[in-house]
């Protein structure tokens, strides 16, 4: 193994810099090293006395002291695996031993070159229901959720996979976790580290000698510690990520509107503790368990009698099972605040939090039939209001298609879309941005200039005026309509309607008070000319940003969903470096941004693409993935690059990526020819020196 890594250190907080240390073994049974001038600067603590003592380094990594009369390693009077550093291996205990007082931790190196203690630690704490954290000094900044009998309720991706086998021990003299390996020709390591991600699984690699980055932690934004307050609830997919639980509310309205979660959520009616019936349980699924500091528990009852326990006692806000499996055993229970929760779409762990009757999904049957009746009566009087309604409104949306159809239907082909979208009057308009004043003026692009307004109502508005020199006419303008009526998104700014009178076409928008992402990288994008059912096609006619256009759409006018898959790969790259596309980033003057992100992707550099805003992110795992999707979007040719919808999949897991082909670039004025390579329909990657493989999805 070329590559190798300190494991271990004795003296860490004052290491010997050069060859000259002496170690030996002395007459009481202890193992202490000398400096050159003979002074001590570390000696073990054996647990008992013995002589003929044997100093042995084992093929697990742990070097032990033991009587060499015994052939048991185990049988030791001193190990470094029961006094870690940074690293931990197969086999080696990750918490307590009782009897001893033993704290068997982790702590980070202060620097890549200082083996002294960093400001990171890794052990387990003992709670009533032990739990395993990672502080940064004395703040807390992760934590995994308690062992649930077949993983950690934090770490679901850890119960599945073909590498590791996480074990959890407790008893009266010992607490601890250790993981081994199911294949014994893997090498692995755990670090826990000073910067960037805080903890690093790594195995190696032997046919290719290298160490392969298998994990990390933490692993994504609901991984911080507690980033959603008491009783909110982290979903990664979710935006925002923070979402009080069903039956709570934000502490401060206003502190949430503005993305500041830490004060949490409180219960939308306070409970009443007077009779049991007004009171009893929500379950919610797949979550990270609560932080554990405040439990108790009890191995022996099961989840009926655990229900009753917790309901019996006012301060108790929550219950579950110990462990999950054969059905669930053992009783654990919460008091005071519920912090640190986190919602997983596969794994996790139910959690049965108290409420009040009001806010139960269902109090008794009798709630039932009652909102049955209710909603049959309702929909019989509805169904009568919505036949006489829609004799009405056939009559009113005959007329309102047709006059849409002549305003905005003509030159598609005969084509006629109802884009569901209010006309607006082009003199309220006018109005509302001052008579298309300079002052009023956000920006222009391709399509025209785009303007601030205020409608009477108060709504703030963007309004975008087609130019007339901008050779987009009806048939463009309409196609526009329809397509972004028909991509209504929470994460994309909202079309409130459009105006054709005369020459002016305007389609009038919300008004984004943070700014676009343009803004923040650089003006792109135009619509491009499709059929309404056209996945596909050709055209004599390139339309598109220069720097985002695929190569077949700029050379050939060939065009297809690919190719946005293109422009976006080019987005993502932008948006990771902060640099234009068009750019030369190459000595020789020669390489725009994809050609400089391959050179530094073929030559294992990537990160040095990275915005120098990002240098400090704790996430570089992430930036190394996206800039590998990117690259993978970016490919000379349509078919070896993924869909759209592969890529969403690809940014929200942590699988194993493609090895990514030479993309379609142009180097300076000339494109490079790229041979077509054979379709990666086979291919797969998890060892390459920069993907990433990772447990579990984000």
């Amino acid at each position: 193994m070329p590559d190798k890594f300190v494991v271990w250190v004795a003296n860490r907080g004052s290491p010997i810099n050069d060859s000259s240390g002496f170690l030996m073994i002395n007459g009481t049974g202890s193992l202490p090293l000398l400096s050159q001038n003979k002074t001590v600067v570390w000696s073990t603590s054996p647990s008992r006395q013995s002589q003929n003592l044997l100093l042995q380094l084992l093929d697990s990594g742990n070097l032990v002291l033991r009587d060499e009369r015994s052939d048991n390693p185990e049988d030791s009077v001193w190990q470094s695996f029961d006094y870690p550093s940074d690293t931990l291996l197969p086999g080696m205990k990750h918490g307590w031993d009782l009897r001893r007082g033993l704290n068997r931790r982790l702590t980070s190196w202060k620097n890549w070159e200082d083996p002294s203690p960093g400001d990171f630690t890794f052990e387990v704490e003992l709670h009533n229901y032990p739990d395993v954290y990672i502080w940064k000094g004395s703040q807390i900044f992760y934590r995994t959720g308690p062992w649930n009998g077949i993983g950690s309720s934090g770490l679901p991706s850890l119960i599945s996979n073909s590498i590791f086998q996480f074990t959890y021990f407790t008893s009266e003299v010992e607490v601890y976790f250790m993981y081994t390996l199911k294949k014994k020709s893997v090498i692995t390591r755990m670090v826990v580290n000073q910067s960037d991600t805080h903890i690093q699984r790594y195995t190696w690699i032997d046919t290719e000698k290298i160490w392969n980055l298998y994990s990390t932690l933490p692993k994504d934004l609901c991984d911080s510690y507690a980033r959603c307050g008491a009783y909110g609830n982290c979903i990664v997919s979710d935006f925002p990520v923070c979402q009080c639980l069903k039956g709570f509310r934000p502490k401060s309205e206003e502190q949430w509107v503005l993305t500041e979660w830490s004060q949490g959520c409180v219960r939308k009616k306070p409970l009443s503790c007077q009779e049991k019936l007004k009171r009893g349980f929500v379950k919610f699924a797949g979550l990270k368990l609560p932080d554990t500091k405040n439990t108790w528990v009890d191995r022996s009852i099961n989840l009926k009698e655990c229900r009753i326990k917790c309901l019996d006692n006012c301060s108790c806000m929550a219950y579950t099972n110990v462990n999950i499996t054969g059905g669930g055993t053992g009783c654990v229970i919460w008091f005071g605040d519920l912090l640190d929760i986190r919602q997983f779409d596969t794994g996790g762990q139910d959690l049965y939090i108290r409420m009040d009757a009001s806010e139960l999904e269902s109090a008794d049957g009798r709630k039932k039939k009652i909102a049955a009746i209710v909603v049959a009566s309702v929909a019989v009087v509805s169904g009568l209001l919505l036949g006489g309604c829609y004799v009405f409104r056939s009559r009113k949306n005959a007329k309102e298609a047709a006059e849409k159809s002549e305003k905005l239907g003509q030159g598609r082909d005969g084509q006629e879309e109802d884009m569901e979208l209010p006309i607006l009057n082009l003199s309220i308009i006018a109005r509302a941005i001052d008579g298309f004043s300079l002052d009023n003026k956000l920006g222009e692009g391709g399509f025209g200039p785009v303007y601030k307004g205020l409608l009477e109502d108060g709504q703030e508005i963007a309004v975008k005026r087609l130019s007339k020199i901008s050779g987009q006419g009806v048939n463009e303008f309409t196609n526009e309509v329809i397509l972004i009526a028909k991509l209504q998104h929470r994460n994309l700014v909202r079309l409130l309607g459009c105006c054709v009178e005369g020459e002016e076409k305007l389609l009038v928008y919300e008004y984004m008070p943070n700014r676009s992402l343009d803004t923040f990288i650089f003006d792109f994008g135009m619509a491009r000319i499709f059929g309404g059912d056209q996945t596909e096609g050709n055209t004599n006619r390139v339309v598109g940003t220069f720097g985002y256009m695929a190569p077949e759409s700029a050379s050939d006018g060939y065009f297809s969903m690919k190719s946005d898959v293109f422009s976006f790969g080019i987005l993502l790259l932008e948006i990771i470096s902060g640099k234009k596309s068009r750019g030369l980033f190459h000595q020789d003057q020669s390489l725009n941004l994809i050609g400089y992100a391959w050179v530094l992707w073929k030559e294992n550099r990537p990160l040095e693409l990275m915005d120098a805003c990002l240098e400090d992110s704790h996430y570089l795992s992430e930036v190394l993935r996206c800039i590998h999707i990117s690259l993978l979007c970016v490919e000379q040719h349509p078919e070896d690059r993924p869909s759209m919808s592969s890529v969403v999949l690809m940014l929200g897991s942590e699988n194993a990526l493609p090895h990514p082909k030479q993309p379609g670039f142009f180097t300076g004025k000339h494109p490079h020819d790229q041979a077509h390579s054979s379709s990666r329909k086979n291919e797969s990657s998890s060892t390459n020196e920069v993907t990433i493989s990772l447990l579990g999805g984000r």
